[in-house]
């Protein structure tokens, strides 16, 4: 499903993000990124999507190079859901769900948000997933901050992408809103591919694989076992993070 090869990232302060990444990942797999704040996560994974350029380094989908003329049809096979939400305020739930099928879409239709009927019904499914449906057709800026990431998501799974890149998706989540989604996600993932930034000890320890990053290197990689096994960064980072005696 993908394969990276030497990926380079230096942001223009100097900062060096990424440093020569290799990784790859099977499809069908649940692979989760840990690492201390700055260590690239969100970086690595923004360049996957072509949302961060790279310096260096190649990144294969379904063993083709991502390069421009490929890019859209990635990005379209991709569900993204961000830290930060990145919706559009004064839009409905349900649209801000249906603009996840802007690249699948007719763009002059998708500017007026003029969308088919089944495309709708697919949106209010969605919202369905993640417990929302009866928040459709409120503005995302009247919701509370669990409610628009849980929207974030329904909009990254409208169009039933096989990679899945949750960037700490359930972060702004109050328990119970958590709950619904980590449910949701459950199903979600069964036949998908996915790539997730995680800080929650159920997610962490059901990945199939654990990509550790430090200053923006893979340190160490492998299972939950595994890497507790070695004594080595995960295990150290697993006891602080999860608090485990």
């Amino acid at each position: 499903m993908l394969l990276i090869k030497n990926l380079r990232k230096t942001f223009q302060n100097g900062t060096k993000a990424l440093k020569r990444v290799n990784l790859k990942i099977c499809s069908g797999e649940f692979v989760t990124i840990l690492g201390p704040s700055g260590s690239g996560k969100t970086t690595l994974l923004r360049s996957i999507n072509g949302l961060e350029s790279i310096d260096d380094g190649e990144i294969f989908f379904n063993n083709r190079k991502i390069e421009n003329e490929y890019l859209p049809y990635v990005q379209k096979k991709t569900g993204m859901v961000f830290q930060e939400f990145n919706l559009i305020n004064n839009l409905s739930s349900i649209n801000n769900v249906l603009s996840g099928l802007l690249n699948s879409s007719s763009k002059f239709l998708s500017m007026l948000y003029l969308f088919t009927r089944e495309q709708k019904l697919q949106a209010l499914q969605s919202l369905e997933t993640v417990g929302l449906l009866d928040k459709a057709y409120s503005r995302t800026d009247e919701l509370s901050g669990g409610q628009r990431q849980r929207v974030g998501i329904a909009r990254a799974i409208i169009k039933n992408p096989p990679l899945l890149i949750l960037d700490e998706a359930t972060s702004s989540l109050d328990t119970e809103s958590e709950k619904l989604v980590q449910e949701a996600l459950k199903e979600l993932m069964i036949g998908r591919t996915v790539l997730v930034i995680a800080h929650r000890l159920s997610t962490v320890q059901s990945a199939d694989k654990i990509i550790v990053l430090e200053r923006g290197r893979i340190v160490e990689e492998g299972s939950h076992k595994e890497l507790l096994s070695l004594n080595g960064k995960y295990a150290e980072f697993y006891d602080v993070q999860f608090q485990i005696s």
